[in-house]
């Protein structure tokens, strides 16, 4: 990666009422990233989204998790969702958005008011289901949008909306595109 411009707590703060503007029942997918390995990146125009892999040929499965007993990945952590409100305003850049290290980068309101654990949500021909483990920043993120992106997103208000994104599970296979409409059952 290159040397980066981290955006200003205050300019964070300042967008929060754009990011409450976020459709609540239907919204965009407006990016596709797949992680082959570690540190390496994919954007993808159409995805396939399975029961076992999740995203196919993403990482999530052989990259484990601390989250379960035997380090294996963990079920309920298959896809990781951001929305784009947020990540724009964290990195204005587009190009820098497939860092942040999730799959999915929608247009929809992700806090907690409006998409519970359980609730599920149609993109392409897929269905995904919210789960309740919790999705926070972590030191790379902390390196790739700065000290006060991270701040901002493990805040009350950023856990609140969900700010740093959500996790998500399979319950349907079925291709996903770019531009496809996200819709809340």
């Amino acid at each position: 990666m290159i040397d980066l411009e981290y955006v200003p707590m205050e300019t964070l703060e300042a967008g929060l009422d754009h990011i409450r503007q976020a459709p609540k029942d239907q919204g965009v997918l407006q990016l596709i990233v797949r992680r082959p390995a570690t540190e390496q990146r994919e954007v993808l125009s159409e995805g396939q989204l399975d029961l076992v892999e999740g995203l196919v040929g993403d990482n999530w499965q052989t990259r484990g998790s601390s989250r379960t007993d035997d380090g294996s990945s963990h079920p309920d952590m298959q896809l990781n969702i951001m929305n784009v409100r947020s990540i724009g305003l964290l990195a204005p850049d587009q190009e820098r958005w497939q860092w942040a290290g999730d799959q999915l980068f929608i247009d929809l309101d992700l806090s907690d008011a409006n998409l519970p654990a359980g609730t599920r949500l149609t993109i392409g021909e897929a269905i995904i289901e919210v789960t309740d483990q919790p999705h926070n920043g972590c030191k790379k993120f902390a390196q790739r949008y700065g000290q006060d992106a991270i701040k901002f997103v493990n805040s009350a208000v950023g856990k609140e909306l969900h700010l740093r994104g959500i996790n998500a599970r399979v319950v349907q296979p079925g291709t996903i595109r770019q531009g496809d409409q996200v819709r809340k059952i």
